[in-house]
């Protein structure tokens, strides 16, 4: 009667539904459910503010991992701005926030500063035209090659779409980033520059950058891929299109040098290594020397195994396993 009883008590709270095995069986499995739940509420100590900053390549994803952990830890505050990763390594370094996002490679005197960086994913950066461009078609047909790119970024040599053998004498507009951003100096290092060195009006940020683009049929710039594809479909943003590398030069886009139609498919090129590095390129969390506040140490611990599940479905690449550890060694 007791068992009975107990079992009933248990049903009211919808924690088991009874078919016809014997009362010794149900009884066991209510307490495998209630020791299930004691655990999965058991309470969370973990608290603390994390701060971050920088690069606009590292943002949506990062703001897509404090909302997961959040889930697990929800007494930990996390506050993400992005500002480019200059402005990342500058806040970081001077202790203004905890966490800096970098895209691009560190210097020596940012390292002799204490700079301390975790790979957490990968990316690239890909030419870009507005979708009304009125040479699109032959521009996506023909491709633009490496030199070309160099002499409309660089030398400021071509500056006309006849140039790039369009029958056309109209002028090319060209757009650069405003603020110290690693998606221009990676973009400046594919040709042995540095992001100084890089001509055109200059944005602020990578949403700025695909605007001026996008309202421009003659303008040509540069952008991080999480800002040229839609998260949703998939599929290049409404008004700004990738301008294809003819990576062999032979004055085509080739089948295997096609693969800019979604981002499946250009994330499937760059983990591939069919496309080239710079401009693809690590994508960094930075600390100032190895870091000591746990929150923060839990955080990136986070980021480096459970959320890696999401980086795929938000427009970026893994990292190799190896890499990966390699982070996660230096937070012991």
């Amino acid at each position: 009667m007791k068992q009975t009883l107990l079992i009933a008590g248990f049903l009211s709270l919808g924690w088991i539904s009874l078919t016809s095995s014997s009362t010794s069986n149900a009884i066991a499995r209510i307490h495998k459910n209630v020791r299930s739940t004691t655990l999965s509420n058991k309470p969370d100590d973990l608290q603390g503010t994390i701060s971050i900053s920088g690069a606009f390549a590292l943002y949506p994803i990062t703001v897509k991992w404090a909302e997961e952990f959040k889930k697990i830890h929800p007494n930990v505050k996390i506050d993400i701005s992005a500002g480019g990763a200059g402005k990342g390594v500058t806040d970081v370094l001077s202790g203004v926030t905890d966490i800096g996002l970098l895209s691009r490679d560190l210097t020596p005197d940012e390292i002799k500063k204490g700079a301390f960086p975790f790979a957490v994913t990968k990316d690239a950066v890909v030419p870009v035209i507005s979708s009304s461009n009125p040479y699109l078609k032959d521009l996506q047909a023909r491709g633009i090659k490496k030199d070309a790119l160099n002499n409309i970024f660089i030398t400021g040599e071509v500056r006309s779409w006849g140039q790039l053998g369009l029958k056309s004498n109209a002028s090319i507009h060209v757009y650069t980033r405003s603020d110290a951003a690693g998606a221009a100096e990676t973009w400046a290092k594919y040709f042995g520059k540095k992001q100084e060195d890089l001509q055109g009006v200059a944005v602020y940020g990578d949403p700025g950058l695909a605007q001026a683009v996008k309202k421009d049929p003659a303008g040509i710039g540069f952008n991080n891929i999480v800002y040229v594809y839609d998260s949703k479909t998939k599929q290049p943003t409404n008004g700004v299109v990738p301008l294809p590398i003819d990576l062999n030069n032979n004055g085509k886009i080739d089948p295997d040098e096609n693969f800019y139609g979604s981002i499946e498919q250009i994330t499937a090129a760059i983990a591939a290594g069919k496309y080239p590095a710079p401009p693809a390129r690590d994508l960094y969390f930075l600390t100032k020397g190895a870091p000591k506040n746990e929150a923060v140490r839990e955080f990136i611990k986070y980021v480096l195994t459970d959320g890696q599940q999401y980086v795929k479905d938000a427009g970026y690449i893994n990292l190799s396993q190896e890499k990966i550890n390699a982070s996660l060694t230096k937070l012991k």
